[in-house]
Formats: C-alpha cells, sequence, structure tokens
C-alpha cells in the first residue's frame, strides 16, 4: 500500500522534503496544510519543486487528516506544532518535528507526549543538523555527567534574532558569542537556529541540564555543529559543517534530508 504522508507548510524545509519524496519510485501521495489564503501559492512553488497536480493542498484541517496520514512532517516552525500537533497525534498518526525547540515550552511538551500516547502514535525527533545521536542515547542509559552543545554561524545568519539587538552583526570581525545559557533558554530565544540544542537536550540531560553556546563567526561560511558529551560509559565530540539550506541560511540543508529519512523509516523494512 503506497503511504500517505502529511507535511505542515511549504518554506524551505518543506520544499526539500517534497522533492526527495517526490523522486521515490512509486512516491507516496502528499497532503499539504497550509494557511488560509496560502492554497494556490502553495500550489505554485511546491509544484516547482516536484509535487503532482492532484496532490492535496488545504488549509482545512479536518479535510487534510481524511484519511489520516500514516506520518506528518511538521516543517512550519514553533506555531505549527503548537497549533496542530496534538490533533495530529490524536488520530494515530506519527509527527515529526523539524521545530524541536518549541517542545521547549513544558506544557507542550506534556500535551504531545499524553497525546502519542493515548492515542498509540510516536513524537518523532529527527536528527536534523546534527549527528551522533545514537551515541548520545546510549550514553544517557550509562548516566550522563555533561552535554554543551556550540553553535556556529555567519553572522548574517543570526539576522532577526535578540542578537541584532547586542551586536552589530554586519561589522564584526571576529568570532563573537552571542548567548551561553541552557537549552531551553536557546531554544526560546533563538526558535529558527537552536533546534540542535533542543534535540541534544531530549536525547540527553534535558531542556534545562544542557549548555548551549551560540556563536557569530565571521570567518564561517557554514554552519557548524559541535557537542561534547561526557557519561559512565564514553566520552564524545562530534563536529558536524553542515551546509546552509539555499533557501534559507538558518538551517543546514541536512535538516531536510533527517526529515525525509525519519519519515521513510516509517514504511521501511529495514531501518537504520
Amino acid at each position: 500500500m503506497i503511504p500517505r504522508v502529511g507535511i505542515i507548510g511549504f518554506g524551505a524545509i518543506a520544499q526539500d522534503l517534497v522533492t526527495i519524496l517526490c523522486a521515490e519510485d512509486p512516491a507516496p501521495r502528499l497532503a499539504i496544510l497550509v494557511r488560509s489564503g496560502r492554497e494556490s501559492t502553495a500550489r505554485e512553488v511546491l509544484g516547482s519543486k516536484g509535487l503532482p497536480d492532484d496532490a492535496l493542498i488545504t488549509s482545512d484541517l479536518d479535510k487534510w487528516l481524511d484519511p489520516v496520514p500514516n506520518v506528518v512532517a511538521e516543517c512550519a516552525g514553533h506555531g505549527a506544532v503548537e497549533d496542530y500537533g496534538e490533533a495530529v497525534l490524536n488520530t494515530g498518526a506519527d509527527l515529526v518535528i523539524a521545530s524541536v525547540g518549541a517542545l521547549a515550552d513544558a506544557a507542550l511538551f506534556d500535551r504531545l507526549k499524553n497525546a502519542a500516547e493515548n492515542n498509540a502514535g510516536q513524537v518523532i525527533i529527527p536528527s536534523g543538523a546534527i549527528g551522533g545521536l545514537d551515541v548520545l542515547s546510549v550514553a544517557r542509559l550509562s548516566g550522563l555527567v555533561s552535554v554543551d552543545y556550540t553553535g556556529r554561524k555567519p553572522p548574517l545568519a543570526w539576522a532577526g534574532t535578540p542578537a541584532e539587538d547586542t551586536h552589530d552583526l554586519s561589522a564584526l570581525d571576529a568570532p563573537t558569542i552571542i548567548f551561553k545559557g541552557t537549552a531551553r533558554e536557546a531554544a526560546t530565544s533563538y526558535p529558527k537556529n537552536a533546534n540542535v540544542a533542543a534535540t541534544l537536550a531530549l536525547a540527553g540531560l534535558g531542556m534545562d541540564h544542557t549548555g548551549a553556546t551560540l556563536i557569530a563567526d565571521p570567518k564561517m561560511t557554514e554552519n557548524v555543529h559541535e557537542f561534547r558529551v561526557i557519561s559512565n560509559a564514553v566520552e564524545a565530540t562530534l563536529r558536524l559543517v553542515g551546509k546552509p539550506s539555499p533557501r534559507n541560511p538558518k538551517t543546514s540543508q541536512t535538516t531536510a534530508l533527517s526529515i525525509a529519512r525519519a519519515v521513510q523509516n516509517r514504511w521501511s523494512a529495514i531501518v537504520i
């Protein structure tokens, strides 16, 4: 049976996801949920990325969820997790969350967890722009001592964030720490830039015990993600250099790729 995949949004991540999924043979059936009044624009944008003409694009939540998708990929920001996450999970569908930082809201986290438990669905956290979550998750079982994340991006990738209030980003000539605190604080203050910190926190010590440092580095042309974990079983340091999405420099290209893999894993015979 050909699976049905729901996608929330039609921005940079959703566009890449549509391209990847539509290249499969056979391609899954896609249903896209967008804001009211954006249907025609979404049809034009996603059509150019390979979305077939008969794919559903709607702003009607009930119509989008009928029939219920096998899996839904959220690709539209923290607000979309808040607005639609519970509704998706209440159908029994699995939910892949791109905007992991939304789960820094403890009340929302609890609501989604309860909805998944009560309806036999799963909230799936993809690796996004980072890797090594298998090591971190295994280390957690042995007892974690510390988990610390450092994110480096070009200064203008921090445009539209609180960093603009404290720094002249266009004038920086040396690496500059723009934030240092917990993963929860980073995900809350930098919702489009700190999803990696939130992902590591969920895999490890939690939002309030995972350190996060964000750096604007004029020497960088790519997004660099590093984390160090110390546990009773293993110590590890991982550094990934992600190519920025050409559609959104705040996002690494691997974000959409990891979401695509998480979606594909819902029907793959062998899962890695």
